[in-house]
């Protein structure tokens, strides 16, 4: 069975070095011109997958946007999903869940075990309680060739208290986060499944990505601020690994899916030089 990092790494060399997030908020239907229910949401969500499913190395529907509709939304959470798969594109199911014991099991079962409706190629989770609590999501994922992308240092102003905080081994929570996962990671090729998010709009973070040998998701870039040349910035040496992550940039453009595939293929060309910039310099 391939892994996940290992197909991830080939989505990238054959597709580029790019994420985009579908997330589908009141004011992004308003501004297609949909209206803020099941069926605007579906359109939303079938001329994305019709424009970019099929030249996107990686696509992120952020679940509190389907969620919202209830049963009805998380219907078409999986109908996208089902389109998303056929296209060809790997799928990040951006969920940020954590939990203890059985509950996580449970939150692994919906999103990283093969028969379950909702089935991705990979998710979030928050590792709040402990990493060591995300552990079944971490066993079912190595079992079926999933990925787990953990929070490790967020864009929000708030998640600083926390991350940056310092404990008694006088290194951060982030950098707890950071060894854990790099030790999951540990020997594997040509990628490990293990990916952490990391802030396109932190700067210099002041922690050591350099063991985690695994991906690691850049969000924030675009309408929340960063560019893609910053990325070298909070990166470094790193910045080989990285999968940057856009949303509202690329959305944006629509509903034209000539226009959204122009958006996409200029960030993915800012973000292709960007990450050159380590082999060239």
């Amino acid at each position: 069975m391939e892994t996940f990092g290992a197909r991830l790494h080939r989505a990238v060399a054959e597709r580029g070095p790019l994420c985009v997030g579908i997330d589908p908020h009141p004011g992004l239907l308003a501004r297609w011109g949909l209206s803020d229910d099941v069926e605007g949401l579906d359109r939303f969500c079938r001329i994305v997958v019709e424009a970019i499913g099929d030249r996107v190395a990686v696509v992120k529907p952020q679940s509190a946007f389907f969620e919202r509709f209830g049963s009805r939304g998380v219907g078409i959470l999986e109908s996208t999903i089902r389109q998303l798969r056929n296209s060809g594109s790997l799928v990040l199911l951006d969920v940020k869940r954590g939990d203890i014991g059985s509950t996580v099991s449970a939150y692994a079962s919906a999103y990283l075990d093969p028969s379950s409706p909702l089935y991705v190629d990979a998710v979030t989770a928050s590792p709040y309680l402990g990493v060591g609590s995300l552990a079944p999501m971490f066993e079912l994922a190595a079992a079926h060739g999933g990925g787990v992308f953990v929070l490790a240092l967020t864009s929000n102003p708030e998640g600083a208290a926390v991350q940056r905080a310092v404990g008694a081994d006088g290194r951060t929570v982030a950098q707890t986060v950071i060894d854990e996962i790099s030790q999951l990671n540990r020997g594997a090729e040509p990628l490990g499944s293990f990916g952490l998010v990391v802030g396109a709009t932190i700067g210099d973070t002041g922690h050591d990505l350099a063991a985690v040998n695994g991906p690691l998701l850049a969000p924030g870039l675009g309408a929340q601020g960063a560019t893609a040349a910053d990325l070298r910035t909070v990166f470094g040496s790193s910045l080989p690994s990285v999968l940057p992550s856009y949303s509202r940039e690329v959305l944006g453009a629509g509903p034209d899916q000539e226009a959204l595939r122009a958006a996409t293929d200029r960030v993915l060309a800012e973000c292709r030089a960007a990450l050159a910039t380590l082999v060239t310099d």
